[in-house]
């Protein structure tokens, strides 16, 4: 009798045991599994909004942000740039940018929020083939047409040319203006890259 207890006990502790370690293997399988349904923290950064700092960016000047891998320029205009921009909507291919490379909110010549038309906002790819256009913000330059430019972005890879508000001018090889990325201002010194300007 006292033996049937023994292997009864026996048998209870045997079991929980097994459950306990069979029910620690299952999590233990589960949570890797579960956890590859969430992206990884180089794929959540990759495609993270970004903050740069707009008041240590002199005017004429440029900075350039990383966003999900790719250059965003951020550039100061002074008001000579932006009176400037009107001047040259006959050398352009789509001086109203009716071909959308922008977000609704962005509007205007300046291509730029109402009200932040002192900055530009912009991918740094050139919409030919991707390459990284240089800022040329020098008027005059004699390589770039001397008196009719006025400053801008020229691409060294195929010679495509865009202004200042990222407009891409006519004869070059890149068929449409430079992309403005969704953007929000948090402060007049700080924009999110990524966000979309709230309504």
């Amino acid at each position: 009798m006292s033996g049937d207890g023994v292997n009864t006990g026996r048998r209870r502790f045997l079991t929980a045991a097994t459950s306990v370690v069979g029910a620690a293997g299952a999590v233990g399988a589960a949570v890797p599994f579960i956890g590859s349904w969430n992206p990884s923290a180089k794929a959540k950064a990759a495609g993270a909004p970004v903050k740069a700092n707009l008041s240590k960016i002199e005017p004429g000047q440029m900075i350039i942000v990383e966003w999900r891998g790719k250059p965003v320029y951020v550039v100061r205009r002074t008001p000579e740039i932006l009176a400037n921009l009107e001047k040259l909507n006959d050398q352009l291919r789509d001086p109203e940018s009716v071909e959308p490379q922008q977000p609704e909110y962005v509007k205007g010549i300046a291509r730029s929020i109402e009200g932040k038309e002192e900055f530009l906002v912009l991918l740094g790819l050139c919409t030919h083939l991707g390459c990284a256009p240089m800022y040329r913000p020098e008027v005059g330059a004699a390589d770039l047409g001397g008196d009719s430019w006025l400053g801008g972005f020229f691409c060294p890879c195929h010679g495509s040319k865009f202004d200042l508000a990222g407009r891409v001018m006519k004869g070059v090889p890149a068929p449409i203006n430079l992309e403005v990325p969704p953007h929000r201002y948090e402060s007049d010194s700080v924009i999110t890259i990524g966000l979309d300007q709230e309504a």
